[in-house]
């Protein structure tokens, strides 16, 4: 890298505008009588070094505030147009996304269903906007952080005049030898007194408070990024899972997430209602006119799956915790949490039918379909044999009128049942459901006939767990660290020189200018030295001064106007 050498002998990156030891400004690089911009102290950024190969351009898009700003915004409405309806995880466990936007949200509902936003917040461009606003972040960190500190931390007590006279806070005195000494000794007990920290050279000084202050927004960066960090590894397998899960009364089932690692077993499910003689809730009760919950819990039992001790055995399941699961009140393992969320009563589990001689009434055995995995064929004895030819769990007729099921969840079970008998060995064919018994190739002999049903109740829990919490936890406290950094202290600097037989002083902050000269004054009070000056208020004032000049004289605007004209000219 190029290097630009000031007359003090520091060699600086090329693109520096303030040395870094002595702090004169390098005119090549910095507009002369114009205050110094101290916001990154003059350093060169490699940003604004480096413009020619491919990687110093992507250094200069995300190093760009303008760019950083642009992400966040597109991020933001990113996110507020996942809230617009509930994304999918919300909707009810058993409906169906592409029947439930429509129906629910209307036309805009199906339209958010097609372009994804009902899976936002997992999708490909959503994780692509989070990590460039990451990477941006690092980059217009490093970009900043290294140089400013760098220059900070080579900076010199004495400092060019160049440099004294172009900061905002300026000021010159004039006194004797004898009390230049004596003044410098004052300044320096009453600066130390107020928590300044002054270093001398040269019988210059230099007093610095609060220079931690300016690495505030840089933290508030790196709890953001740590933040992101947490919220991209949420889709990373094992970091995060928030899954429900259906249990039936007696059955155990895969907990989500665990590979087989772990199964959970739903021994009872209890619904208690309160009493309508309760002295609290009775007479509600009453008025709404009906039963009102006031428990529904799941006696679960959690299960480890052991390792196997040969080669193609699946283990064995011991259980590893028993929990009565109630609404806020969890099962909790290994850094999983099981919520109560819903539950179904009644729901149908076994279907009994019988083969019916429609001429004489007489039957012939009995078949008891399990409607959640029924067997392809029963054989009823005597040559009589029963065939599921298909089967729709929760029938319906779609767009083209064909016969259809919603989901695997037995609402309203249709078989289509091939009947073979002595009498029929070619088979009949049976359409039957809930109420609906059809013979759609023509008039049989027999049909089939319903016996009983039997029903189960259905729990849904939520599994969760977490691994990114303690991520986005700390990502969130460095953040606050960060913005009370940079909120509550200001970096103050005051530099006194003995500059051609006179003492200079000059002052910057990067907020509450009116402190810094506060305690400017209050370091020289009780001496000869004359308060420097706000070169900003001086200008704004000159300017006001002149303003008020021209309304009171409108000649005289025009003589200045004619006369600006006139070298513009030139």
């Amino acid at each position: 890298m190029k290097k630009v050498t000031c007359e003090c002998g520091h060699q600086n990156p090329l693109g520096t505008e303030i040395c870094e030891s002595c702090g004169k400004p390098i005119e090549e690089n910095s507009e002369p009588k114009t205050l110094l911009n101290m916001r990154y102290e003059g350093v060169a950024r490699r940003s604004q070094t480096y413009t020619t190969t491919i990687i110093d351009k992507i250094w200069m898009f995300f190093s760009s505030v303008k760019v950083g700003i642009w992400l966040i915004v597109l991020t933001l409405v990113a996110s507020a147009l996942g809230t617009l309806f509930p994304q999918e995880m919300y909707i009810p466990p058993t409906a169906n996304p592409s029947i439930y936007y429509a129906e629910e949200y209307g036309y805009l509902g199906e339209i958010y269903y097609l372009l994804g936003f009902h899976n936002l917040y997992s999708s490909w461009w959503y994780m692509l906007l989070v990590a460039g606003l990451g990477i941006s972040l690092i980059i217009a960190s490093l970009d900043r952080v290294v140089p400013l500190h760098r220059a900070l931390k080579t900076q010199r007590v004495t400092r060019h005049a160049n440099f004294m006279k172009r900061q905002r806070v300026y000021g010159t005195s004039s006194i004797s030898k004898e009390e230049v000494d004596e003044a410098f000794s004052k300044v320096r007990e009453r600066l130390e007194n107020n928590k300044y920290k002054v270093s001398e050279e040269n019988g210059n000084l230099v007093a610095e408070k609060g220079r931690f202050s300016r690495w505030g927004p840089y933290v508030n960066h790196v709890g953001l990024i740590v933040f992101l960090i947490g919220c991209m590894l949420r889709y990373f397998p094992g970091m995060y899972i928030d899954e429900h899960v259906w249990i039936r009364e007696g059955d155990q089932v895969v907990v989500p997430g665990t590979d087989g690692q772990y199964y959970i077993e739903n021994e009872q499910f209890l619904l208690e209602f309160y009493d309508e003689d309760d002295e609290t809730f009775g007479e509600a009760i009453q008025r709404g006119g009906g039963a009102v919950v006031s428990n529904f819990q799941t006696d679960a039992i959690l299960y480890e799956r052991q390792d196997a001790d040969t080669v193609g055995d699946l283990g064995e399941l011991v259980p590893v915790a028993e929990h009565e699961i109630r609404v806020n009140f969890p099962m909790s393992h290994n850094g999983f949490n099981f919520y109560q969320l819903d539950y179904k009563l009644n729901e149908l589990k076994t279907m009994s039918f019988t083969v019916e001689n429609k001429e004489t009434g007489e039957t012939q055995g009995r078949m008891d379909i399990d409607l959640y995995n029924p067997q392809s064929s029963y054989d009823l004895g005597d040559g009589y044999e029963v065939k599921i030819r298909d089967y729709f769990p929760d029938y319906f007729l779609n767009n083209d009128n064909v016969p259809s099921t919603r989901s695997k969840i037995p609402d309203n079970p249709v078989f289509i049942f091939e009947m073979i008998t002595p009498e029929t060995p070619e088979g009949e064919v049976s359409f039957v459901g809930i109420r609906q018994n059809l013979e759609p190739l023509g008039e049989n002999q027999y049909k089939m006939t319903f016996l009983d049903v039997e029903t189960n109740n259905v729990t849904a829990l939520g599994v969760r767990k977490d691994r990114t919490l303690p991520l986005l936890i700390a990502g969130g406290v460095i953040f606050m660290i960060g913005l009370i950094q940079g909120s509550y202290w200001a970096h103050r600097r005051i530099w006194i020189q003995r500059i051609n037989g006179e003492v200079w002083i000059a002052g910057h902050t990067n907020k509450n200018w009116l402190t810094l000269r506060r305690d400017i004054d209050e370091a020289i009070k009780e001496t000869n030295l004359t308060s420097p000056k706000d070169q900003v208020e001086e200008k704004e004032a000159s300017l006001e001064s002149k303003d008020s000049t021209f309304e009171n004289d409108p000649l005289e605007k025009d003589h200045i106007d004619n006369n600006t004209d006139n070298e513009s000219k030139k």
